[in-house]
């Protein structure tokens, strides 16, 4: 079968795992099972928990010890197991600490499933810059049907998503197996510890360039899992309870509405190559960062009664805001960095954005709903983007020329 074919199944699977759970556990945590804003936040955070060191592990272990297709494969196995003893727990402590352990096993297939991608098409001769992105964007379609069935099946308030969710990971992890190998690196050779234990990546951070990309995806990194953690319960249960608004389209059915968020991101990921090679990846993380303003500002503005076409253009701007950070983040991580510490880069890109980023931006999201609550948390959260954006535009130095699109060398 051809290989393009191959990696969007992947892909597609790949993220129907994440959608069929990640956009409607907010309500089910806040609706079903009232927990608090700072719980649910809490939740979120495991993803943050388990990208500060496991993508970055399983990325030294990828490069030095076992082949990248079959790690991807053997932790989706792992999280699946997780994710089905997570499903019956109703009590806050057991229920965090299994869905912890899952997520421990799912942050690091992201950076896994990108290498096995890059890996295969370099073998086929292809440039992964222009390739990669349309089939990336079927990862997207995935996680859109997982989103919609989920919702179609009565699972978004219910623990059924985690089993959708755990059906998804066996699937992917056996064909995990089947997919081109990847090459490790066992010379046998004198080296430092560092080395040895495939921590060179980390030395990028020497770098000015990269250390400030590095940091300001990390302040990036805050904004997220805000909406992924929080949109469901917001349209479900703060408008759900309140009669004006009981029975509209995005009270009843917030898991399809919100899957207009993924629709738009499946078109902006075929836009990253014209945009990175037009204007680069200073003027790309420009572009994300004030679409993260207007995203949480229009949701904070907009109701789903007279108020949903305000809703429904928040759900298209995060297509931009999600893309031109973190799938160009991971293209120009893949440019800057030597075939040997390709994997342990990725996994440091994951450490910076979906590690101290979310784990730092979950907590304080939590705390500011608890303490502002809706809507006024999504103007602040959009005053926060602002300012980054700002500071970024200030501090980060690049010059862009067409040749050196991507990588700004």
């Amino acid at each position: 079968m051809n290989i393009k074919f191959r990696l969007i199944a992947m892909n597609f699977l790949q993220y129907f795992i994440w959608g069929a759970w990640l956009i409607s556990l907010g309500a089910y945590l806040g609706g079903t099972l009232q927990f608090s804003g700072l719980q649910i936040g809490s939740f979120f955070a495991t993803m943050g928990i388990a990208s500060l060191f496991m993508p970055a592990l399983m990325g030294i272990i990828a490069d030095r010890w076992i082949p990248a297709q079959k790690l991807l494969g053997i932790c989706h196995l792992i999280g699946a197991a997780f994710l089905v003893a997570a499903a019956p727990q109703h009590q806050y402590g057991p229920l965090y600490t299994l869905i912890l352990c899952s997520v421990m096993f799912y942050m690091p297939t992201i950076a896994l499933s990108n290498s096995v991608a890059y890996n295969a098409l370099e073998m086929k001769g292809y440039d992964t810059v222009k390739t990669f992105p349309p089939i990336r964007v079927w990862g997207t379609v995935g996680f859109i049907c997982a989103m919609i069935a989920v919702d179609l099946l009565g699972f978004d308030s219910s623990a059924g998503q985690l089993y959708v969710a755990a059906g998804a990971a066996v699937i992917l992890g056996i064909y995990s197996f089947t997919l081109p190998e990847c090459a490790i690196d066992r010379t046998p050779r004198k080296q430092s510890w560092v080395d040895a234990l495939g921590l060179r990546a980390f030395t990028l951070f020497k770098q000015r360039k990269m250390a400030i990309f590095f940091l300001f995806s990390m302040m990036l990194g805050m904004s997220l899992q805000i909406t992924n953690a929080y949109a469901n319960d917001y349209l479900t249960n703060f408008f759900g309870n309140k009669p004006l608004y009981q029975g509209t389209f995005g009270v009843e059915h917030a898991n399809i509405l919100i899957s207009l968020s993924q629709a738009s991101e499946t078109l902006c990921i075929l836009l990253i190559p014209f945009f990175l090679k037009r204007f680069g990846i200073k003027n790309v993380m420009l572009i994300s960062m004030l679409a993260w303003v207007l995203r949480f500002g229009l949701l904070g503005a907009g109701n789903p009664g007279g108020g949903v076409w305000m809703l429904i253009l928040s759900m298209i701007v995060y297509g931009v805001a999600f893309d031109f950070f973190n799938i160009s983040g991971s293209l120009y991580v893949e440019k800057e960095t030597d075939p040997s510490i390709r994997s342990s880069a990725q996994g440091v890109f994951m450490i910076m954005t979906n590690g101290f980023g979310a784990f730092i931006g979950s907590y304080a999201a939590g705390a500011v709903v608890d303490h502002f609550g809706w809507p006024d948390s999504w103007f602040i959260f959009s005053g926060y983007s602002l300012l980054i954006a700002f500071v970024f535009l200030m501090v980060f130095r690049y010059k862009h020329t067409p040749e050196t699109a991507t990588t700004g060398k």
